[in-house]
């Protein structure tokens, strides 16, 4: 029995997923989305009529079904890797599922994980429907394909992080921004950071809260998924030093068309005289696709004192971006880059954790521009008023009805 209000904690969502490890046919299908809440089923279908993107009906024809709609965001984070450690599972990564050609050997447990495409980052409530719906789709292809090959499964639909978070209005005013420098990490964080090790030691951590590509202005890559929850990529070719970093992504067929892409993040280090101290610097960013096409951006705004991170809201190739990906050849110009929360750091990496970030925001934003020449528009108006009102003289002369008439001369 699940009470209303009640969030199941990491332990007692293991406890609750039990039997799964324990049955005959042990063959299970994560689906994993970055997004969902509870309220996503009830507010689509009831705001959309006939619109409903929710049209399979898994819980309705199974033989046993649970549904918890609230999870502790740390239980659903390390899901996977809990779900590893139960049992001898064959895991399968999917992203763009085509289930016939994968191969499902009933005999052994299979552990099968469909990535599917995240919801809408811009908070369009059409393009949310749309993506729930196709994901929709996805889950009736992958359910409605095993069965048809007698493989008996059970499944799981969840996301990292909840779509709807209410908050009380009595600490929104205590809310302010933590970066993953503080002491306490926000429950929130949907995943951990990437990091590159040398021997015993970390020289490289790397964190987004999301991180995808578009080629051609058609194809979207989201790696988010990849990079930080299943960690689906390979880093052996990231190089450290003290004064040259380089991470190097690499993910083998990302999205149908492309059999392997490689993202690289080059760094410096250098001793500026100006400042007496060392700066570290996000110099450019690679794309090399297939082995052969390659991408090359030149990276603006991005540093920091060499002892710190560098963190930045939104880093791209959009020019609305306060860090921005300037492609530097023809190339370049084929891919659209999108990473939110972007945090990076390359150099003197203690305990294996982000040191102080350095915000890639200017302290004169636009909206400090603006406030600024309004301000100072409006103190000229008022100055050259009272300027003029000072000018203004009285009369020293009148006119003496019992004398005679009193003529100004026009030169006064």
């Amino acid at each position: 029995a699940v009470h209303e209000g009640q969030v199941i904690s990491a332990q007692e969502l293991t406890v609750l997923l039990r039997p799964l490890f324990t049955q005959n046919s042990r063959n299970l299908v994560l689906f994993l989305q970055d997004r969902l809440s509870i309220d996503d089923f009830t507010y689509f279908s009831e705001s959309y009529g006939n619109k409903n993107p929710f049209q399979n009906e898994i819980l309705q024809s199974s033989p046993s079904s649970l549904v918890l709609p609230a999870v502790d965001c740390e239980a659903t984070k390390h899901l996977l890797s809990v779900l590893q450690e139960s049992g001898d599972w064959k895991l399968t990564n999917a992203t763009n599922v085509n289930v016939s050609q994968l191969e499902v050997n009933a005999s052994n447990p299979n552990l099968l994980v469909v990535q599917l495409q995240p919801l809408a980052s811009d908070s369009k409530e059409i393009s949310t429907l749309e993506a729930i719906a196709e994901n929709d789709k996805i889950i009736g292809r992958v359910t409605m394909d095993l069965q048809e090959r007698g493989i008996h499964f059970s499944v799981i639909y969840t996301a990292v992080r909840p779509s709807r978070i209410s908050r009380r209005t009595d600490v929104v005013a205590e809310i302010r921004r933590q970066l993953m420098a503080a002491e306490e990490e926000d429950s929130l964080s949907s995943y951990p950071p990437l990091n590159v090790t040398t021997g015993n030691f970390t020289c490289i951590l790397f964190h987004a809260s999301n991180f995808s590509l578009k080629a051609n202005s058609s194809v979207l890559i989201d790696l988010t998924n990849a990079t930080f929850l299943t960690q689906n990529v390979d880093i052996s070719a990231s190089e450290c030093s003290d004064s040259n970093t380089t991470l190097s992504l690499k993910y083998t067929k990302p999205v149908n068309g492309i059999s392997s892409l490689e993202i690289r993040f080059l760094m410096t280090s250098k001793f500026y005289e100006v400042s007496a101290r060392k700066w570290s610097t996000l110099d450019s960013v690679e794309i090399v696709q297939d082995g052969e096409k390659f991408a090359r951006f030149n990276v603006s705004g991005i540093s920091a004192p060499a002892e710190y991170s560098s963190h930045c809201q939104l880093v791209g190739t959009s020019n609305l971006y306060p860090a921005r990906l300037v492609p530097s050849n023809n190339e370049a110009k084929n891919w659209d880059v999108f990473i939110s929360k972007l945090q990076i750091q390359g150099f003197n990496i203690i305990n294996n954790q982000f040191s102080y970030a350095s915000d890639c925001t200017g302290f004169f934003t636009p909206g400090i521009w603006m406030g600024l020449v309004t301000s100072i528009i409006l103190l000229w108006i008022l100055t050259y008023g009272i300027h003029m009102i000072m000018q203004l003289t009285t009369n020293n002369r009148f006119d003496d009805p019992k004398g005679p008439a009193l003529s100004v001369p026009q030169t006064e």
